[in-house]
């Protein structure tokens, strides 16, 4: 028998102890009147009456140590001879193990090491750990079984609950912002009869009920510009996009974003608000304009501009002006080694940024891209080929995408028309007709600008994770078939 079985057998034997003596392994309820927190800031002497979970335990016969954790912190316990009462120094000795949850009362003082602890007067069990914990050092250290147990991997790695701490301050600081600038929150609907906003895959479901094919969102984007219609001025959503595409360190298939739309603004304003937006993050988390990402120290305080065209002639040495064809934009392709079944004239640009993107270091716009990539966008004034539009890129990362929003309904539909003419090409990402949405342009919506975000790239940055397995706090992992028998 191994090491690991022994333990739970043990604990199944104190388990079966204390059924007998009828002391209940998960009562319903503890006061917990003191955090950990709060306990660590407390006067000597002061009484205290706290609960967490035990991570560590060391008899040394006449005293015991102990390491209790809650959310805010970790403090030592003691339960020593003569102090604490005998009876509760046993049954902690006798039935509690690492990774139970105990309720403690006792008294702060000062170890002769002159640690803060705790002095037990009286425990009790709160939740009885049936599995052992894994080792410190030995146990929870491959990168897959952390994400499909991802609450063994926030006890034993602390520093992992701070990445999700700090991102639910990333969202507050969002909806601050966005109530700041005079921004309404509403809310758009998951499943969606016609999916749009964006160029993607959707994930396929049915209704029951109508007897009809559903989609879930893959962007909230024609449900805001609804909104703009009946007369919201400024709105924007945090919300789920589900994207039915490839899982890598920039991707996953169910992801958080924020967006806003904001009447008679253009794509220039949004500009000015998402680098704002992007100061305010830093100066909150870190006091700073500058911080550091995988080695490179980020400003956000000096942001560059390019168009798209410029940034691929800069990287790539390719002059997209010059394709007039599918032909020529697969002869591209080919030459960059761009293994895309669908590849046109129109989706050329996109892929080709693929190629350089991680380049893209410090705080960069890319704008101006060619009007077919961005079908709800309008058009510039002085170039009708290309729209106006954006996307900052920061630490190789695309940050958001935004633009100028298209509200011509004649114009609106000649898009349409072209993403299917692309999607019978075999652009499978190319969006479908929404013809309400068409409909509600015709009743008018001002001119606005959109900006959509990804949260869970935002919080990458901002906390120096590689990876969005690394801030989704249980990301979708890959099934586990073990055996060839259930295939």
């Amino acid at each position: 028998m191994g090491r690991e079985e022994e333990m739970i057998k043990e604990r199944g034997r104190k388990i079966d102890e204390l059924v007998k003596q009828k002391i209940s392994l998960y009562p319903n309820k503890f006061d917990k009147e003191d955090s950990i927190a709060t306990c660590l800031k407390s006067k000597m002497g002061k009484k205290v009456k706290t609960a967490g979970r035990i991570l560590s335990k060391r008899d040394i016969g006449r005293i015991i140590f102990c390491d209790l954790q809650d959310d805010g912190g970790k403090i030592q316990i003691v339960f020593q001879d003569k102090e604490t009462p005998e009876k509760q120094k046993e049954f902690f000795r006798k039935y509690m193990d690492i990774g139970d949850f105990a309720g403690i009362e006792g008294k702060i003082f000062k170890t002769k090491t002159k640690q803060l602890s705790i002095l037990v007067s009286k425990i009790e069990l709160l939740s009885k750990s049936v599995l052992p914990l894994p080792e410190k050092w030995h146990g929870l250290q491959d990168k897959e079984e952390r994400y499909r147990k991802r609450y063994l991997d926030l006890i034993m790695n602390p520093e992992i609950k701070e990445v999700f701490l700090k991102k639910a301050a990333i969202i507050r600081v969002i909806r601050e912002f966005m109530a700041d600038n005079k921004f309404v929150e509403v809310e758009t609907s998951l499943l969606q009869s016609v999916y749009g906003g964006a160029n993607a895959k959707p994930f396929k479901t049915h209704c029951d009920a109508y007897n009809s094919d559903l989609y879930l969102s893959i962007a909230p984007e024609l449900y805001l510009k609804k909104a703009l219609v009946g007369g919201f001025e400024r709105v924007y959503e945090i919300t789920k996009k589900f994207r039915n595409e490839g899982v890598d360190k920039q991707h996953n298939p169910e992801h958080m974003t924020v967006e806003w739309y904001q009447a008679y603004a253009d794509y220039n304003e949004g500009m000015r608000l998402f680098e704002e937006l992007m100061k305010l993050i830093a100066k909150k988390l870190y006091g700073k304009t500058i911080i550091e990402y995988q080695g490179q120290k980020i400003d956000f305080g000096k942001w560059k501009k390019m168009s798209l065209s410029e940034a691929i002639k800069k990287y790539l040495n390719e002059d997209i002006s010059k394709i007039k064809n599918d032909e020529d934009a697969k002869k591209i392709a080919k030459k960059h080694n761009l293994n895309f079944d669908g590849i046109t004239k129109v989706n050329l640009p996109d892929e080709l940024l693929k190629l350089f993107r991680e380049k893209l270091i410090q705080p960069t716009f890319l704008t101006d891209y060619p009007i077919e990539l961005a079908p709800l966008a309008k058009t510039k004034a002085e170039d009708k080929s290309k729209a106006e539009i954006f996307q900052p890129f920061v630490g190789g990362m695309e940050l958001a995408r935004a633009y100028s929003e298209l509200n011509d309904p004649k114009i609106q539909e000649e898009h349409f028309k072209e993403q299917e003419n692309e999607r019978k090409k075999g652009n499978k990402e190319a969006m479908p007709t929404d013809n309400d949405f068409v409909e509600a342009l015709k009743y008018g919506m001002p001119p606005a600008c959109g900006v959509g975000i990804g949260i869970d790239r935002l919080v990458m940055l901002f906390t120096n994770q590689n990876s969005m397995r690394d801030v989704i706090l249980f990301p979708f992992m890959k099934p586990e078939d073990a055996s060839e028998e259930k295939k």
